[in-house]
């Protein structure tokens, strides 16, 4: 077996066979609930034999070799045969085999490598196509129970590999899945399996993305909180196929610094110098929005750099236009005069300068709203086309294709289907092809909506106005 390393570096280690370097290695891919509200650790043992009460170096999906985030020793307590149903103890398990492993669950989130070895590097965790789109809030019905309810979420949250939970400043906590069926099961496990308590759900809504459509219409200049510090900056949109470069993980902040450079100046046709002055990406180091210095011999910027990422960071989680995430956004800083005190351009001075920036700049860029798009492949008889064709465009989908089954009476049609509308599409279909229809949809996309949020007539911006009084920003 031949991995590479979680940076994507080769070193000699990994040239080599795992067995020749590691006396013990096991990838952990998914938690399984086990006995006694306890998780079992689910993997494969790709070297050497792997025993119970064992010592263990544990890197998480989250580990930095450099600053030791997300590592542990510990011990295995037990190993376990995981046979449908039914799990059998094992004293020890050699490699080829998928085990279970009892005593390391809770310091693990989702998956994770093991080894014994001080030079390991961890295996790359599993990447996934789909994306978290569809929220709906949680509370206890009984507010005594919200111990109960933090539990059995972060329990969901190791089990399942899609999901996400996080919290709202209204308090509600809001689980994100994939679609409406993933979210009733994650319901249906969180109230049967892990909390056992009843719960109160509000209706699934869609999560958006904001972008922009053009270059700032001017420069937006933004002075700190004691007039000291300034910064210039200006926003304008990525190209389409560089943001795919960036979401499928081959172009990231994990790339070697010159090798990144060459590609945004041969493939993408940067010029040379600002493609070294690539701060960082956003939000949280991996989105598809990107922070560039263009400044000319600025004074300090260094010193206050991190500044300037943080809102970065800040700005691009929670949009101008209704808090939701940037994509696809380049933001130039082009001047800034910072004030030679370090006194006066602390963080506090400059991150809040940066952001007020950062907003102006998108919002004077004709900035647009993203949603999320299903592909959906929907199988039918001949006779029942019609039904389809009139379900796809009462939710506002689009056809992109239509084949016959060869030797069948059946035709499977695909098309595009906004998120938004496909809450009770699959009834839908069903009723106006008297059954005869079955539809499969997977994420997709992400597609701009072409109207104006400025426009308070159209429909984006009754969205945005939802959104907000959701997150009560009215």
């Amino acid at each position: 077996f031949f991995f590479q390393a979680e940076d994507g570096i080769r070193d000699p280690l990994w040239s080599r066979g795992l067995g020749d370097v590691y006396k013990r290695q096991v990838y952990i891919s998914k938690m399984v609930p086990g006995d006694k509200g306890r998780l079992f650790s689910f993997g494969r043992v790709f070297s050497g034999t792997i025993s119970a009460g064992q010592q263990v170096r544990i890197m998480g999906s989250n580990y930095n070799a450099t600053t030791g985030v997300d590592f542990y020793i510990k011990n295995v307590t037990r190993i376990v045969l995981m046979m449908g149903r039914f799990v059998e103890q094992v004293p020890y398990v050699p490699c080829g085999n998928t085990i279970g492993l009892v005593g390391i669950d809770q310091f693990l989130t989702k998956n994770g490598t093991l080894s014994d070895c001080v030079e390991a590097c961890p295996i790359r965790c599993m990447k996934y196509s789909v994306s978290p789109v569809v929220r709906v809030a949680v509370n206890p019905k009984n507010p005594a129970d919200l111990p109960k309810l933090i539990e059995g979420l972060k329990m969901m949250v190791k089990t399942d590999p899609l999901v996400l939970v996080t919290r709202e400043e209204s308090g509600s906590h809001i689980i994100s899945g994939c679609g409406e069926l993933h979210i009733e099961i994650c319901l249906h496990d969180l109230v049967e399996s892990y909390a056992k308590i009843e719960i109160v759900t509000s209706e699934p809504v869609v999560s958006y993305k904001e972008t922009v459509t053009g270059k700032s219409s001017q420069i937006c200049l933004a002075k700190s909180a004691n007039k000291l510090n300034r910064v210039f900056c200006q926003a304008e949109p990525l190209p389409q196929d560089l943001v795919d470069e960036i979401e499928s993980g081959r172009l990231g902040p994990k790339e070697d610094a010159k090798t990144r450079s060459k590609i945004l100046n041969t493939k993408f046709g940067w010029d040379a110098t600002e493609a070294k002055r690539l701060w960082v990406f956003g939000p949280e180091d991996i989105g598809a929005n990107i922070l560039v210095d263009q400044t000319k011999a600025a004074t300090y910027l260094q010193e206050t750099r991190s500044g300037f990422e943080s809102a970065f960071g800040w700005v691009t989680k929670e949009g101008a236009l209704s808090e939701e995430e940037l994509r696809g956004v380049r933001m130039n800083i082009l001047d800034v005069a910072i004030h030679s005190d370090p006194a006066h351009r602390g963080s506090g001075q400059i991150i809040q300068m940066a952001r007020r920036s950062y907003y102006g700049s998108l919002l004077s860029a004709q900035p647009r709203m993203q949603e999320p798009i299903y592909i959906a492949t929907i199988t039918c008889p001949t006779n029942a086309l019609g039904g389809v064709y009139s379900c796809v465009a009462q939710r506002r989908g689009m056809v992109i294709n239509e084949e016959p089954m060869t030797g069948t009476p059946l035709s499977v049609i695909t098309s595009y289907l906004p998120i938004a509308e496909s809450f009770g599409f699959i009834e839908h279909l069903r009723s106006l092809t008297s059954g005869q229809a079955f539809a499969q949809c997977t994420f997709d996309h992400w597609e701009m909506i072409n109207q104006d949020p400025y426009d308070t007539t159209s429909k984006v911006s009754k969205i945005i106005s939802k959104i907000r009084e959701r997150k009560g920003l009215q």
